[in-house]
């Protein structure tokens, strides 16, 4: 058994990038995790502040987010943002240009107008980088009515620069594109993602 999560921390300790369908995360103890994990390239979302922490080895970095006007929630069609652990399990626009409108995840070939004022617009554009969640807590953001992959809910860019720092979207998490061009280089598939707020507190998740 020692042999066996020896094996798997080494796994982790380098790469970010595990496939979690693939890791048994219950073969490993409580404490290695958390220091896994002390280690590892990971996001925290805290909805209550509407900010995003990207945690490195030896840095931290925080953006501003916009997550839903809706509220919090997971079931399918509510238009709100999922709390909970998940991971980065599609990467999409790399090299596009800042403000491009991706529609359906495919570039239009359009360039948004970015709007710096306050102003919500009718139309929820996705700009610049996709970061495409998927759960992995089954029966909250994972399978059945509450998946959040199949919601699409991403972190992603916006036209709506001037709502970023308070709710405004659809579920998703908005940045500004240059911000989330900036995360979008930093992380990999199987980066993993934590959404919390009062709901659902940081602390009650000890292995982020």
């Amino acid at each position: 058994m020692k042999k066996i999560k020896s094996i798997l921390i080494g796994i982790f300790l380098t790469s970010c990038s595990i496939n979690p369908n693939i890791v048994n995360y219950s073969m490993i103890d409580e404490d290695s995790f958390n220091d896994i994990n002390k280690y590892r390239t990971h996001i925290l979302i805290d909805l209550d502040a509407q900010k995003l922490y990207l945690k490195k080895l030896f840095s931290e970095k925080s953006y501003e987010i916009s997550s839903s006007s809706f509220g919090i929630g997971s079931e399918k069609n509510s238009f709100k943002t999922p709390l909970g652990a998940h991971v980065i399990s599609e990467k999409i626009g790399n090299k596009l240009p800042k403000g491009a409108v991706l529609k359906g995840r495919i570039w239009t070939k359009e360039i948004a107008k970015i709007i710096s004022k306050p102003i919500d617009i009718e139309e929820d554009v996705i700009t610049s980088r996709i970061l495409w969640l998927d759960g992995l807590e089954i029966g909250r953001n994972k399978g059945g009515n509450v998946d959040s992959k199949s919601r699409y809910i991403y972190i992603h860019g916006t036209a709506e620069e001037g709502l970023i720092g308070k709710p405004a979207s659809l579920g998703c998490i908005r940045m500004l594109n240059e911000d989330v061009i900036e995360l979008f280089k930093n992380v990999k598939v199987g980066t993993q993602v934590l959404i919390y707020g009062k709901k659902v507190p940081y602390k009650s998740y000890e292995t982020f």
